[in-house]
């Protein structure tokens, strides 16, 4: 991590702020750790960039939900029992849930959505969400940087590689898990053929071709029918 931020400089902390805009708790922690234990990071500026990151990830989630509803969500597996979750979350604690769902586990990619399905206004959701991401971003940057001081500089290389290898294994395990949903969805049913909707047409008469005559009316005055006018005699 340290040799990462040395090799890149400046680069490194927007490297930062991208890992953050999609989920970054782990990296968050490992950079701080590393950080006070090499003093290559500036745990002000990495404290910015995730800040900003986080911030703007959570309001495009926001904004997919508000536009789209739960289609924006379909890709996501079980995203539907963590809406159902986060919905319920929000419609109990409201502005609480917003402030603090970054730390609930299994509610966090789908919170932001979740709040834009609920009809949330953009610019209360904004403001809370500017707020929540400069908690979640001080928060995790400080128990990164305070881990080293309270383990020792050797115990702490030890957990973060720990650390590491646990993340790694969780994103195996969550591919994995995502190749084996989608291989085992049933098929969606076909749709029929355009040309299966469309109402069939008549056969249109040759040009030039005469038309059949209507039929005759029968006539019905007096005088018109013989066999009439013998009965009315």
């Amino acid at each position: 991590m340290a040799e990462f931020w040395s090799d890149w400089g400046m680069l490194a902390y927007l490297a930062a702020a991208a890992w953050a805009f999609f989920e970054g708790e782990t990296f968050v922690i490992l950079a701080a750790a590393a950080g006070q234990a090499t003093g290559l990071i500036d745990p002000w500026l990495l404290m910015v960039s995730v800040w900003i990151g986080s911030f703007l990830g959570d309001q495009l989630w926001f904004t997919l939900g508000q536009r789209y509803g739960v289609k924006a969500l379909r890709r996501i597996p079980g995203a539907e029992k963590r809406l159902g979750t986060a919905m319920g979350f929000l419609q109990r604690y409201g502005t609480l849930f917003v402030l603090t769902f970054r730390f609930v586990y299994g509610v966090r990619n789908v919170a932001s959505a979740a709040c834009g399905i609920s009809g949330m206004k953009h610019t209360r959701f904004a403001i809370l969400n500017f707020i929540a991401a400069g908690l979640w971003a001080s928060s995790f940057v400080a128990a990164g940087w305070f881990a080293v001081a309270w383990l020792g500089e050797e115990n702490t290389i030890h957990a973060l590689a720990g650390i590491g290898i646990l993340v790694v294994c969780v994103l195996l395990y969550k591919i994995v898990r995502y190749w084996v949903q989608r291989r085992n969805r049933p098929p969606e049913a076909a749709e029929p053929p355009v040309a299966l909707l469309r109402e069939p047409k008549l056969p249109e008469d040759p040009p030039g071709a005469a038309r059949p005559a209507p039929p005759a009316t029968p006539p019905s005055g007096p005088g018109q029918n013989p066999s009439l006018n013998r009965l009315a005699v």
